[in-house]
């Protein structure tokens, strides 16, 4: 092996290992199984240049089927602008202009198809005067240069195009420093494919380590934002995931599960008459709390809204104990919340913390489109749960009779209080309440 083929084949198992690292890193993102489909075939592309194409034409010369052999470079271009394309499926539809910059990634592809039909049907003239040729001093580019050159120039110049067309259209943060990076390093990748051969491995190799830099940056941010989700999420969530795939965790289904609502009292007047820098701060702090405790019991928090958040206990996991879990959770709510809102009244303005709790059968699973998917609850227990909340006073949980029930294992507890019948919107009969005693 010289020493280029050498860097040569470097540079093969840079470009397969970095796709084999994205796929298996974000096997679930389209945009990242597009974008390791490109660094495949290139990889590939390489590979077969080197360790076959090469040797073969030492003994045999040109063959008339070696034009095959060019069809992972004119795929690896086209997954390139594939992948630009997935990522455009995550931009927002208001932000989308669908159009013109999908016509111009098309028009990349078509060309870079028509760079390899030219390398299928003209082997020789592509083995002679195309790709790592070296020209003697006073010597001219052949005319078949341009044949193979023009279609493929012009497709990367194209698909750039479209590309920055999609920063324009602001995508995820994410994808936008591999956007970027894909930017500037496309055009060192492309020209590795017609420099001579002592020069062609550096350029590759320097095109495909931006794009590295700028997919490192991605997987970093995606990281950060997992982490952050983590603090308001059950680890068991992870866990599952881990061990099942998303999938298995989102997949709707019905089952019993237990419901924790809370909100704060007196909230609408103390922000009316407290600054918004310090209403934030303040709601900051709340969900900071409650998400600590949802995820000490396993619970995963469904929504927050204004001073209102809704936890869902048995759901992506499910508990055989959900019901002691949600009153475990509540009773820590509830401690929590009467600590943080004496530290945030004052003589003029008072907050308070209310809980409901509620158990019963819902369906649960990911509802949504293309661009934000949302893991949603729908049942009685959801609607009891926000229902009691209401009705709560500063410092008390509401229990609904089938979590008091699940609780004491059928038999009364000395934890839990019976409460009036309420008469509750949304329900026909009333619904006898239960009070969690403080401990």
């Amino acid at each position: 092996m010289t020493p280029n083929t050498s860097a040569a084949t470097i540079v093969a198992l840079l470009a397969l290992g970095m796709a084999l690292a994205f796929i298996l890193a974000d096997r679930q993102s389209p945009t990242s199984q597009a974008l390791s489909v490109f660094l495949g075939f290139a990889g590939v592309s390489i590979a077969i240049d080197v360790l076959w194409v090469l040797p073969m034409r030492a003994q045999h010369g040109v063959v008339p089927w070696e034009g095959l052999l060019a069809l992972p470079q004119a795929l690896a271009v086209v997954y390139a602008f594939e992948w630009v394309l997935q990522v455009r499926q995550t931009i927002p539809a208001a932000n989308l202009d669908t159009r013109g910059p999908n016509r111009l990634l098309r028009i990349a592809q078509g060309l870079a198809g028509v760079f390899g039909l030219a390398a299928v049907a003209l082997p020789e003239l592509r083995a002679a005067h195309f790709g790592n040729v070296v020209l003697d001093p006073g010597e001219h580019v052949h005319w078949s240069f341009w044949v193979f050159a023009v279609p493929l120039g012009l497709s990367v110049l194209i698909g750039i195009a479209g590309s920055l067309f999609t920063l324009f259209r602001r995508p995820d943060r994410a994808e936008v420093r591999r956007l970027v990076a894909f930017a500037l390093g496309s055009p060192l990748m492309a020209a590795g494919m017609v420099l001579p051969p002592h020069t062609a491995p550096l350029a590759t190799a320097v095109g495909l380590l931006v794009l590295l830099v700028g997919s490192v940056q991605y997987h970093v941010t995606q990281g950060q934002r997992a982490q952050f989700l983590s603090r308001f999420l059950a680890p068991q969530v992870a866990q599952l995931v881990t061990r099942r795939g998303l999938k298995s965790a989102t997949d709707e289904k019905t089952l019993e599960i237990s419901v924790v609502s809370c909100d704060l009292r007196g909230f609408t007047a103390f922000s009316a008459a407290t600054s918004s820098r310090r209403v934030i701060e303040i709601l900051r702090e709340y969900y900071d709390a409650v998400g600590q405790a949802a995820a000490s019991c396993g619970g995963t928090i469904k929504d927050q809204a204004g001073d209102g958040v809704l936890i869902l206990v048995g759901a992506p996991i499910a508990f055989d104990d959900h019901a002691q879990r949600a009153i475990q959770l509540a009773h820590r709510i509830r401690d929590v919340g009467i600590a943080l809102t004496r530290q945030w009244s004052n003589q003029e303005l008072q907050l308070g913390v209310g809980v409901g709790v509620a158990s019963g059968f819902a369906t649960v699973g990911v509802i949504g489109g293309a661009s934000r998917l949302e893991y949603t609850a729908v049942g009685s227990p959801v609607n009891l749960a926000s229902r009691l909340c209401s009705e709560a006073a500063h410092g008390e949980v509401l229990v609904d009779e089938r979590t008091a029930e699940l609780f004491g294992g059928g038999q009364p507890d000395s934890h839990l209080q019976m409460g009036p019948s309420l008469q509750l919107k949304g329900f026909s009969k009333p619904v006898q309440s239960y009070l969690l005693q403080s401990s």
